[in-house]
């Protein structure tokens, strides 16, 4: 059992980041018994859920255009998604065999106007999603990320946490990754450029 500054951080185990998900990584619903197994081994589980209304602003059907390209938001560059993850569908619920019982959810994306990958931040970099200051006030200090996607919301949530002063790991075999022109090297790179430990 790893001591209560330790906690474990999950990341959008969500039905639409799996396959037949309306943003299918692949093998998305094969880490969630490793998941559901490393639980046990933290006092502290925190979760987090992509949860954006319908016509979010990332969403590629909400700009006309085709799904993956790019677009310039006010925060900068944005990727146009599929519609997924809509709040109250089926799609933006937990996986059905993810264990659910931990501290706290952390619901993201939820401002329309901006996206957001990070567990720590919105796409801006500064609108916080107030996880800094709940690992704060409970005095942990150190991360374990699992999850979906490994170049998306795994990737920004440990470089933010890096970046804020958190000892951070990413168990790489229990992430799955988009990898979408590059994406996953270039992910790669960010964490451990940013001190993340990869095991």
């Amino acid at each position: 059992m790893h001591p209560t500054s330790h906690a474990l951080l999950v990341i959008d185990v969500q039905n639409d980041f799996c396959p037949g998900g309306a943003l299918a990584v692949s093998g998305g619903d094969d880490i969630v018994d490793g998941i559901n197994a490393l639980m046990a081994d933290f006092k502290t589980v925190i979760l987090t859920q992509d949860w954006h209304p319908a016509g979010h602003s990332s969403f590629a059907s909400t700009h006309k255009a085709d799904p993956f390209t790019m677009t310039q938001m006010p925060y900068g560059p944005q990727v146009l998604w599929p519609d997924h993850c809509i709040q109250g569908t089926s799609g933006a619920t937990f996986h059905p065999r993810l264990r659910t019982d931990g501290d706290l959810i952390i619901r993201k994306g939820y401002n329309p106007a901006i996206d957001s990958y990070s567990a720590f931040f919105e796409n801006d970099h500064k609108t916080p999603t107030g996880l800094e200051g709940y690992l704060r006030t409970r005095d942990i200090d150190t991360l374990t990320m699992v999850g979906l996607a490994t170049d998306f919301c795994v990737n920004f949530s440990a470089v933010d946490a890096a970046t804020l002063g958190f000892a951070t790991t990413v168990r790489s075999d229990l992430c799955r990754a988009i990898d979408m022109d590059g994406s996953l090297a270039a992910a790669m790179d960010a964490m451990k450029g940013a001190g993340v430990t990869i095991t």
